[in-house]
């Protein structure tokens, strides 16, 4: 197996190779600027054991997390817009999955808005803060698990597994492991930036960093393992040299670690930064795992590839005129967000 497919897969036009990066890159945006408060909400009950100390969690996201979900938003659109057959296939596919994802995520939204004002049910909101961070952490991983590893489809291009009981195979689901381990020590080096010094939040947030650094590395390589056990597949194969994959591996090691490292030092912001390293090599690793397929089919029917799914030129064309100024608009914002709430909290915030 030399990790190529048919030079056929190959006849994709600039644009459709385009928007399969800028699609990774607002991919990208949301594992990098959401995984820290779905990791913090996923933490919730073990940071926050009172209400000073959970209101604490919250304000640390309040402000940010409606802003990140931006960029998710975003990537639905484009994969529309840009693929519509992949898009089609993929979330009729993964309906339940992709249902309970976004079903999380409003109870997400609502525990954050009305927790602080609805004293009657705050057992209630607090479950839904946490379920409605930590079960997308899990799903999304789990999805993109099953990406790589191929799904039925028929001659039509749909899906043709068992619904979601279909999704949950042994790859898959350590890739669930490790997307939420990742985003919970992104939560964690969040926690630990944002919250006092010496308060309890800050000190179980540092403390959780080291083991769940562990837990992270593990899960990469029990995935990595599982992955090699693919490569006898045809779908496995890819256009791009199985080499190539070692650099966001290596990247991610390097981010982790770094990570750790900082940790040690005492510098909460270069050891948040560095743990933002992993999801970028995980995306980058993704991305060239699977290029240029977007949806591997296992059978009976055809592979969904970038050239197959790709839109008219048109299209491309006016969405790439669109994005070169939204994109940037949606940076100045998270600019000026991320500069006004800058800082530590302070005890009195909560």
């Amino acid at each position: 197996m030399t990790g190529y497919v048919n030079p056929a897969l190959m006849d994709a036009n600039p644009l459709q190779i385009l928007w399969f990066m800028l699609i990774g890159v607002l991919l990208l945006g949301y594992f990098i600027l959401d995984g820290f408060d779905l990791g913090s909400g996923a933490l919730y009950p073990f940071l926050g054991k009172n209400e000073q100390e959970k209101a604490l969690v919250r304000k640390s996201v309040g402000p940010l997390w409606d802003g990140n979900e931006v960029w998710l938003l975003t990537g639905g659109g484009a994969l529309f817009a840009a693929f519509a057959p992949a898009y089609a296939t993929s979330f009729s596919g993964f309906y339940l999955a992709i249902m309970l994802v976004l079903f999380s995520l409003i109870a997400r939204a609502a525990a954050i808005e009305f927790r602080a004002l609805d004293a009657k049910w705050h057992k209630l909101w607090d479950i839904a803060f946490f379920l409605g961070s930590a079960l997308p952490a899990l799903l999304f991983g789990v999805a993109v698990g099953n990406v790589i590893e191929g799904v039925p489809l028929n001659e039509m291009g749909d899906y043709s597994g068992v619904p979601l009981f279909g999704l949950l195979r042994p790859f898959p689901l350590v890739c669930g492991v490790l997307s939420l381990s990742q985003m919970l020590l992104q939560g964690a080096s969040w926690q630990a930036l944002k919250t006092p010094v010496g308060c309890t939040v800050h000190k179980r947030a540092s403390a959780m960093r080291t083991p769940l650094t562990i837990v992270v590395l593990v899960a990469f390589v029990l995935a990595c393992v599982l992955y090699l056990g693919l490569l006898g597949d045809p779908h496995a194969a890819t256009a791009l040299p199985l080499a190539v994959r070692f650099v966001p591996c290596v990247l991610l090691v390097i981010g982790v670690l770094a990570a750790l490292f900082f940790q040690k030092k005492g510098s909460d912001l270069m050891s948040f930064l560095a743990s933002n390293i992993a999801p970028v090599a995980l995306i980058l690793l993704t991305a060239v795992t699977l290029f240029p397929y977007l949806i591997p089919s296992i059978g009976p029917g055809p592979s969904i590839t970038v050239a197959s799914a790709g839109g008219s030129d048109l299209a491309l064309t006016a969405m790439t005129i669109i994005a070169c100024f939204g994109v940037p608009l949606v940076l100045v914002y998270h600019v000026i967000i991320y500069r006004t709430f800058r800082g530590r909290l302070k005890l009195e915030d909560a």
